[in-house]
């Protein structure tokens, strides 16, 4: 501690510095990080996510539910608290989530309180719903991909996420806007990420939101995506890069 106090007496900027990493550290090791994949996928597609974090020193839950098994209300009161008794008790808690990730979280905090709840970084959200559920939801075999839970994603004022109400938590929204699935996005407005418009990730009360050139699929593995996660865990905004001389 003597030496310590000497190094901040006589080289007071790099000491700070120190200090400041310091105290990073030991917030990270103090935080727990969720994350929640999206509809008809498993814990598998957010791998690149946990593997980053955890190299960030986060305590990281790659929580897997049986997406398309139940409603979304249902999926929320039984995976939320599941997957927060993962996290130690004196942790902070933040999520990630991808596409109905976002949902399942936002239904249950419109119904209960997270202690110590941090930051959210929702990839995708349909947070007005989508209408390639709208247009699709009655073709056969739709149910039996997506289950009960895709019939809840249309962008109808009676579906979930458009009874959600706004954001009261930090939340930073990651949208995507490139697609490679002809199809599917021309049943949305554009830009879209091939099932997700950019339009319907916007919340109400969100702290931040971002375009990036990403597919709806794939963003959660891609390494920019990653990067801006990481960045909004961290600082509570994304990093806008400077344009290209």
């Amino acid at each position: 501690m003597k030496q310590f106090l000497l190094l901040l007496k006589y080289h007071s900027r790099g000491s700070v510095l120190i200090l400041s990493l310091l105290l990073s550290m030991q917030v990270v090791a103090g935080d727990c990080v969720i994350l929640l994949h999206g509809l008809a996928r498993g814990h598998g597609s957010m791998q690149e996510i946990q593997n980053s974090l955890e190299h960030q020193g986060y305590k990281v839950v790659n929580y897997d539910y049986p997406s398309t098994a139940f409603t979304i209300e249902t999926l929320a009161e039984t995976t939320i608290p599941d997957a927060l008794s993962f996290c130690p008790a004196d942790h902070r808690i933040h999520f990630v989530t991808h596409s109905m990730g976002g949902i399942l979280l936002r239904q249950y905090l419109s119904q209960h309180k997270i202690k110590k709840l941090g930051r959210v970084v929702m990839l995708a959200p349909p947070n007005h719903g989508s209408e390639v559920a709208d247009k699709l939801h009655n073709f056969p075999g739709y149910e039996l991909i997506h289950g009960p839970a895709g019939h809840q994603l249309g962008t109808d004022k009676a579906s979930v996420p458009n009874k959600l109400g706004p954001a009261n938590f930090e939340v930073g929204i990651i949208a995507g806007s490139y697609t490679v699935n002809l199809i599917l996005s021309t049943m949305l407005p554009k830009p879209n990420d091939g099932k997700v418009s950019v339009a319907s990730t916007r919340l109400k009360g969100m702290k931040d939101h971002i375009i990036m050139p990403v597919t709806h699929t794939f963003m959660m593995s891609n390494d920019k995506v990653v990067f801006q996660v990481q960045h909004f865990l961290k600082i509570g905004r994304f990093k806008r890069m400077p344009p290209s001389p």
